[in-house]
């Protein structure tokens, strides 16, 4: 099983901006949609957003929507996570995945392939 690899987390001020990085390969993106979820300790992993394999549709959890947007580069092997005017509540782990279940996208158990997610601290 493929292990994906998240970077480009940090910790910030309430306003500013990060770009999250999953680094997958170019046959995983050209074949699957790609989720980035996010959890805080003794809580469970929720779905931030997705994108589908062809890159033409991409979703969101309420909470990010508008503020946060969900990208790749087949060509690198790359999924981006945009994140603009970051709250506190925005802090976490972000895990990025490979979907492998054609149901809904929000369901966490529909994907495999975790990373060890790249870790987001929001200050207020």
């Amino acid at each position: 099983q493929v292990q994906l690899a998240e970077s480009g987390g940090g910790q910030v001020q309430a306003g500013d901006s990060l770009t999250l990085s999953c680094v997958a390969s170019e046959r995983i993106l050209e074949s699957n949609a790609m989720g980035w979820f996010r959890q805080v300790p003794n809580k469970e992993r929720i779905f931030v957003a997705a994108i589908n394999w062809s890159g033409s549709n991409s979703y969101y959890a309420d909470s990010v929507r508008g503020r946060f947007t969900i990208s790749k580069d087949n060509k690198k092997g790359t999924v981006y996570l945009r994140m603009n005017n970051l709250k506190p509540e925005d802090t976490a782990r972000y895990y990025c995945a490979k979907k492998i279940w054609h149901g809904n996208y929000t369901y966490a158990g529909g994907y495999d392939s975790w990373g060890q997610g790249t870790q987001v601290t929001v200050s207020s």
